[in-house]
């Protein structure tokens, strides 16, 4: 029995994309399972998953399940400790878990006013300011990483890591929003958009059954950015 991951809508679902990245950037097996949100097959999975209650929820091998995306993201490590789901050094590691657990906490202006849509792009959502702060904060964290460790590729500790699965939906909603963000950060967001395993969980999205009503935005709306 390999592992077993439940996933929501990919087009909305921002936590389950960072679970499945955890997956098919490392290379790790695993079977998906996705219900579509607020509708009986996605009551029907969770049910399944118990006592999860949200996605993603991963069912271990030997039938135990767990949930948050943090748990998971652990667990995999512990597991797989050659899969680099976190960077190798030690200070790069501390720095990454950092990054993650204050994406996992915090940043709620940014993901009220700017829900996860991968099937629609805006010329102006009219950020407040308390998006903008979030921006800000989020290109601190992105710059420090960068700088310090970012040396060995475009990701933020230059090779890829759990902290970038993290940011793989923020990466999105700037893109999808049009935020403002400096050159630096702009380039980031375009290594995560253009990365094959987005471009692949952003097309299954696109197929997935009619939009999620609440989900629409009345703001302005653009192509897509291809990067």
């Amino acid at each position: 029995m390999g592992y077993d991951l439940a996933i929501g809508d990919r087009a909305y679902s921002s936590w389950s994309l960072r679970g499945w990245l955890l997956f098919t950037k490392t290379g790790l097996p695993v079977s998906v399972r996705m219900g579509r949100m607020y509708g009986p097959e996605f009551q029907r999975l969770l049910e399944d998953f118990a006592p999860a209650g949200l996605v993603p929820a991963l069912r271990l091998p030997s039938g135990r399940v767990i949930a948050e995306t943090l748990a998971i993201a652990e667990t995999l490590a512990e597991r797989h400790p050659e899969a680099g789901i976190w960077p190798a050094d030690p200070e790069a590691r501390a720095v990454a878990r950092w990054l993650a657990a204050e994406m996992h906490a915090g940043f709620g202006a940014l993901r009220g006013h700017c829900a996860m849509n991968l099937r629609v792009a805006y010329a102006d959502c009219a950020p407040p300011e308390g998006v903008l702060k979030d921006l800000a904060r989020i290109e601190s964290l992105w710059a420090l990483a960068r700088r310090d460790f970012g040396a060995g590729g475009p990701w933020l500790f230059g090779r890829w890591s759990a902290a970038d699965a993290f940011f793989a939906p923020v990466a999105a909603r700037i893109a999808g929003h049009a935020l403002p963000v400096g050159p630096e950060a702009a380039a980031y967001v375009r290594t995560q958009i253009t990365d094959p395993a987005f471009v692949a969980w952003r097309r299954a999205g696109l197929a997935e059954g009619p939009d999620q009503p609440a989900y629409a935005r009345d703001w302005p709306t653009r192509p897509w950015p291809e990067g």
